[in-house]
């Protein structure tokens, strides 16, 4: 029997070559009139984010820009940017550039119109007060931030990640433009593409699951998986990027409309407590993942590879996440990432009490943590 869902279509998707020269119409049929364009310092420096601001300045669109975040943005981070805000009284926010940026954007506009800390709104609904109207522009293929309703912010202290979700820091639009993934570094395409083939397996089995998010994974499985070794030995391939691009932003909607699971309850630790990188950790943990839930789900992992042009199910699925990941570049054991098994144990526990773990399709403890770890070790 098929679950039940909800779906809003929200944001609206503006896909293709060159479409960047519109977001100037696109703010000003929104309403932007003062926006804050959030962007890290890197990006800033592209031509990419010239000539976004450009688009905006010709559109009449007043802006104020906010650069003071890194990767895996935190809370301080946050805060640096809402003061900016709320000083500059802008109205609308445009995040520019990866995950970070975007995640920064829904954050800032989060606490200038409900007040607060970032930790009051852990978790889902918490705000009550509706954000500012956003605009969403990916420059790496990876998270899928722009279609989702969460922002991802780290405490600054503890460095926990925290999920904070509200229906209304969804984007008014997700403008994709693969010309802009282009001048992606080599060791972003490789962990941002990662990161979202894992966004498409895991929300393609999760219990969340429903007959709206299995279309998204699916597609963006096919497409990701089809076109991540080509991104890799030829950059300049737009086709490839497109396909990456549009990918990542449908597994982002996947997981709007689905869930995650222990592949990322078991990676965030090792981000917290080893400095990894989200998607090299992820590279760590989700072959392991999904031979630990292959007996549960194994014709489900076989659609995955049917679409990715491949024959066999589970084994054969985490064989071919190594294969991607070992042409990347990416770490496959945690060895690669500076973890001893001696530190198994503890990890495990972190991992036990992180969110998504409780939607894995085969139950998810500390000691599925430690199995899955050990198999990475």
């Amino acid at each position: 029997m098929l679950s039940a869902f909800e779906y809003k279509t929200q944001p609206q998707l503006v896909f293709g070559r060159g479409c960047i020269a519109r977001l100037g119409e696109i703010a000003r049929e929104l309403g932007f009139q003062r926006a804050l364009f959030v962007a890290d310092p890197g990006v800033m420096a592209t031509p990419h984010a010239r000539r976004a601001l450009e688009s905006l300045r010709k559109a009449g669109i007043s802006l104020v820009t906010f650069t003071d975040f890194q990767e895996n943005p935190d809370t301080e981070m946050v805060e640096r940017g809402r003061i900016v805000a709320a000083r500059e009284k802008v109205d609308s926010l445009i995040g520019f550039g990866g995950g970070s940026s975007m995640d920064c954007a829904k954050a800032i506009s989060l606490l200038v119109t409900n007040g607060g800390r970032m930790s009051d709104y852990r978790g889902y609904g918490i705000a009550k007060n509706p954000l500012f109207p956003m605009i969403g522009i990916p420059t790496t293929a990876g998270t899928g931030s722009e279609g989702q309703s969460y922002a991802l912010i780290s405490d600054a202290v503890t460095h926990v990640k925290m999920a904070c979700g509200v229906p209304t820091a969804a984007f008014r639009v997700a403008l994709l433009d693969p010309e802009l993934t282009v001048t992606q570094p080599p060791d972003v395409t490789a962990t941002a593409g990662y990161d979202a083939l894992s966004h498409a397996v895991e929300t393609y089995v999760t219990t969340r699951r429903n007959a709206l998010s299995d279309m998204f994974s699916r597609e963006a499985f096919r497409l990701l998986a089809r076109h991540y070794t080509r991104v890799l030995s030829h950059p300049d391939d737009l086709e490839a990027r497109a396909a990456m691009q549009l990918g990542a932003h449908y597994a982002g909607v996947a997981i709007e409309n689905s869930m995650l699971g222990a592949t990322h309850a078991c990676a965030n630790p090792l981000t917290q407590h080893y400095g990894a990188v989200h998607g090299r950790a992820i590279a760590v943990c989700l072959p392991s993942v999904v031979r630990f839930n292959k007996d549960l789900v194994d014709a489900r992992y076989r659609e995955l590879m049917e679409v990715a042009g491949r024959d066999g199910s589970g084994e054969a699925l985490a064989s071919l996440l190594e294969e991607l990941a070992s042409v990347a570049g990416l770490p496959t054991r945690l060895g690669h990432v500076g973890v001893g098994d001696d530190a198994i144990a503890d990890l495990a526990k972190d991992a036990a009490e992180q969110w998504t773990g409780r939607f894995n399709p085969r139950p998810f403890d500390e000691e599925a943590a430690r199995e899955i770890y050990r198999w990475a070790s």
